[in-house]
């Protein structure tokens, strides 16, 4: 099979299928994991797919979230970079609202021992790493558990954050764009994050708290379904070198501030 053809069946499946992963298509097709990867690549530049840790959707589902497990192990370096630069935005004292994601969870371990700080958050595996913390007052917002961020969503969620003040946001997305905004795929996981913004003033002019960004660059450009934010509703962007010097200077124009790491 020539690779046209083959990248033709690929693309058929990921219609059919939701989703392709490199090793069932390179034992279904009886290739390397690295000529898949080829293919998928050239399929992703075409715009027919888009390319996920270890395969590929069709272009424009923009349901698609990966489980917390995937997540945690894409882009490791870069998100441990980003973690690390984060620690520098904690205050010395004062109350922190942690966000669910990948990132914001290395941030949660990164915490120094030291730390005098009250901390919120609705994701339980950030609670977790936490929990045994001298220095942290933790405070754990409640609410039906989305198993695939394993945090807080609904109601109870809503209602608890609406009675915070807080003094930093270390906020996550799915999806960041100029013109899209925060993006996410779950209509109730994007109801959080815009709480969560609003409780740390984000969405305020002159807000009282400080809204701080995490993402890596694989995730600017892309859109989701739920539209929690705009950029200009972030005071810092802390992401990677892979975002281009470019799209930060954009990003900028738009207020917010910039750090590649």
């Amino acid at each position: 099979m020539y690779a046209p053809e083959r990248q033709q069946e690929i693309l058929r499946l990921a219609h059919e299928r939701g989703r392709v992963d490199v090793p069932s298509l390179a034992a279904e097709f009886q290739v390397t994991p690295e000529t898949v990867r080829r293919d998928l690549k050239a399929l992703d530049r075409s715009g027919l797919v888009r390319r996920v840790h270890g395969g590929a959707i069709p272009a424009g589902r923009l349901d698609f979230e990966p489980d917390l497990s995937e997540r945690e192990s894409s882009a490791t370096e870069e998100k441990d970079r980003i973690a690390q630069a984060a620690v520098e935005e904690l205050p010395s004292e004062g109350s922190v609202l942690l966000d669910a994601g990948s990132t914001t969870a290395r941030l949660a371990a990164a915490i120094p021992v030291e730390a005098d700080l009250t901390v919120v958050t609705h994701a339980l595996p950030l609670a977790a790493r936490l929990a045994d913390h001298p220095g942290i007052d933790l405070h754990v917002v409640g609410g039906r558990v989305r198993h695939r961020t394993r945090a807080a969503v609904d109601a109870w969620a809503l209602r608890t954050l609406a009675e915070i003040n807080a003094d930093v946001l270390f906020l996550a997305t799915n999806a960041f764009s100029l013109d899209g905004g925060l993006t996410t795929p779950d209509l109730a996981e994007a109801a959080v994050k815009r709480a969560l913004i609003a409780a740390a003033g984000g969405t305020s002019p002159g807000g009282w708290g400080k809204v701080v960004l995490l993402a890596d660059s694989t995730k600017f450009g892309r859109t989701h379904f739920a539209r929690f934010g705009d950029l200009s509703h972030v005071d810092l962007l802390i992401t990677d070198t892979g975002l281009s010097p470019d799209d930060a200077r954009a990003i900028e124009r738009q207020g917010t501030h910039v750090r590649r790491v």
